[in-house]
């Protein structure tokens, strides 16, 4: 199969890329990736030789046309995702997540090439702290900030481009990733490289918000499931049931390396931060067979913290940088 990943120089995308070839070798794999600040090409160094490496902008029509006439599938991850970012500053959200989408939709409607959308939960808003329900497929969309309205819209689109045009695309809205070649402005590599670094980890509040924590490995092996076995026009949630919050995972990581409980300072909460998410995937699990291989979420941090350690060559030389950004509005 010949596979055009989109984004796949970012966490999930990368991640993506290396599943792909362990498991699918004989898959030809072209990666387009803008190579934005949260992308990193070191990603993919480990096995540039083996894939088709294109730097371009997915709204840039002429250049996806041409990846997608000779692709069988697309997987679409290119997306900007960081909610601070998003509200300091919405218009590349609009920019990648709309217009991006919008010219994939086009090109494989042109070209009728089987599509596979990447969307988040964050699309449906938050629950209660204390409310039992989950996100499932037939959840209304509430999204709070720019770039989950954004997200929301892309969905939008795709569900539009297969009712209107019959394009055959499936969407997953998966809850929250962890694992190697995550950007550190993000939450968990974050606090594990500030302990490696020395550096009191942050907590946003009292840390009482809850996500759905899913290792990447497990997102993507869903991923090729939904991609082999789902029906077009489908969606399908994502979820390892990993729901913890903010304070537990701070504490779990800072167990597991060996710091005090308390060796971390309250900072001030994000604006609008969305109090709970949790994901239903039973879905995805029982129409199409798919199950977790990471169940426990201190195994998955335990494995995630070495990785870090391991490849500090990968992340030490944007630490300065990122924790400058967090310090200008007091985070």
């Amino acid at each position: 199969m010949r596979v055009l990943i989109t984004g796949g120089a970012g966490f999930i995308g990368a991640n993506f890329v290396h599943h792909t070839l362990e498991h699918r070798p004989d898959d030809e794999v072209t990666v387009l990736d803008a190579l934005t600040y949260a992308a990193n090409e070191a990603s993919l160094a480990p096995v540039m030789d083996r894939i088709r490496f294109v730097r371009g902008d997915i709204a840039d029509a002429a250049a996806v046309d041409a990846l997608v006439k000779q692709s069988d599938v697309v997987v679409h991850f290119a997306a900007e995702s960081h909610n601070d970012n998003s509200l300091r500053d919405p218009s590349p959200f609009v920019h990648t997540n709309l217009v991006g989408t919008f010219t994939i939709l086009e090109a494989v409607r042109r070209h009728s090439v089987r599509l596979h959308h990447i969307s988040t939960d964050e699309v449906y808003g938050d629950l209660e702290l204390d409310d039992p329900a989950k996100f499932t497929p037939d959840s209304q969309y509430n999204p709070s900030s720019p770039y989950s309205s954004t997200k929301a819209g892309s969905d939008m689109l795709v569900r539009a481009w297969v009712r209107s045009f019959g394009i055959h695309a499936t969407l997953s809205n998966c809850s929250n990733n962890y694992g190697p070649y995550q950007h550190i402005e993000k939450f968990i590599p974050r606090q594990i490289t500030n302990v490696l670094s020395g550096i009191r980890p942050k907590l946003y509040g009292a840390g009482a918000n809850v996500r759905d924590w899913i290792h990447v490995d497990d997102h993507n092996s869903a991923v090729w499931t939904i991609i082999d076995r789902g029906r077009s026009g489908e969606i399908y949630l994502i979820g390892a049931d990993g729901e913890r919050n903010n304070r537990d995972v701070l504490e779990l990581i800072l167990e597991l390396m060996g710091k005090p409980a308390d060796w971390y300072d309250h900072v001030t909460d994000r604006a609008g931060h969305d109090l709970r998410y949790a994901i239903d995937a039973s879905k995805l699990r029982d129409d199409l067979g798919w199950t977790p291989a990471f169940t426990d979420l201190r195994a998955g941090l335990a494995q995630t913290i070495s990785w870090y350690t391991d490849h500090r060559e990968w992340w030490t030389g944007h630490k300065d940088l990122v924790e400058a950004r967090y310090a200008e509005v007091g985070q």
